[in-house]
C-alpha cells in the first residue's frame, strides 16, 4: 500500500493589530510555499524544512500576543489527500505562471534595445542582474515544488531560453565594441590661421616716392 502523504498543519491566531505581525506570519509562510486551508490555518508537507519553518513560527507566534498549534496529520480519504497535493500543486503553478510572464518581458526589453541599436555594456550588465533574478526566483519556486506542479518545466526551459537570448545580445554588444572607432586615436586637425604679412617699411617708401614726384615736377 502506498505511504499516505502527511503535512504540518498550524493553526494560529494573531490580534487585530498591529497588524505588521499577521503580515509577517504570512510573508514567512508563503516563503515556504504553505497553502491556507482557511484563515489562520496554513499546511505544509511534512519533511525537515517544512518541519523547522513550522517550528519556528511556533515559538515566535506566541511573543506576538498570539496562540499557534502544530498538527502532523494525514489526510482522512484519498479525495482529501489529492485535493491538498492539487491546491499546492495550483499555488506552484501560479508561482511558474509569473516567472513565465517575466520571462517574456525579459525578452521584449532584449529585442526593444536591440531595434534602437543600443548595444551597450550598460544595458548588458542591466539585463544580466534581471536574468540573475529570475534564475534565483525559478530556483525558489523549485525548492517550494514538493509534487512537480504543472509548468515547472516550461518555467525551466523559459530561463533558459533567456539566457541563450542574453548570450546573443552580449554578442552583439563585443561585435559593435569592436568596430566602434577609438576617439583617443583620431586626432582633430587644427584650424588653418590666417596670416596677416605687415610691411613697416612702407610708409617710409610711399613718402619718399612722393618727394620725387615733387621735385620732378619742380624741374619742369
Amino acid at each position: 500500500m502506498e505511504q499516505q502523504q502527511l503535512w504540518f498543519v498550524l493553526i494560529y491566531k494573531l490580534p487585530t493589530e498591529p497588524s505588521r505581525y499577521r503580515a509577517a506570519i504570512w510573508r514567512k509562510l508563503k516563503a515556504a510555499g504553505a497553502i491556507y486551508l482557511q484563515s489562520g490555518v496554513a499546511a505544509l508537507p511534512a519533511d525537515a524544512g517544512s518541519e523547522r519553518v513550522m517550528r519556528a513560527l511556533l515559538q515566535e507566534i506566541p511573543d506576538m500576543s498570539g496562540a499557534a498549534t502544530l498538527l502532523r496529520s494525514t489526510p482522512v480519504g484519498e479525495a482529501a489527500a489529492t485535493s491538498l497535493v492539487a491546491a499546492f500543486n495550483a499555488a506552484r503553478a501560479e508561482e511558474y505562471g509569473e516567472l513565465l510572464s517575466r520571462c517574456h518581458d525579459f525578452h521584449a526589453e532584449l529585442a526593444k534595445e536591440r531595434a534602437a541599436g543600443n548595444l551597450t555594456f550598460a544595458e548588458l550588465e542591466e539585463n544580466e542582474e534581471e536574468l540573475t533574478k529570475l534564475e534565483g526566483w525559478l530556483a525558489k519556486i523549485r525548492t517550494r515544488d514538493r509534487f512537480s506542479a504543472a509548468l515547472g518545466a516550461h518555467a525551466g526551459q523559459a530561463v533558459l531560453a533567456c539566457r541563450e537570448d542574453l548570450d546573443a545580445f552580449a554578442k552583439s554588444v563585443y561585435e559593435t565594441a569592436a568596430h566602434k572607432p577609438d576617439d583617443e586615436s583620431v586626432v582633430p586637425s587644427a584650424p588653418s590661421a590666417s596670416v596677416t604679412v605687415t610691411d613697416s617699411a612702407a610708409p617710409a617708401r610711399a613718402a619718399e616716392s612722393q618727394g620725387d614726384l615733387r621735385l620732378l615736377e619742380g624741374d619742369a
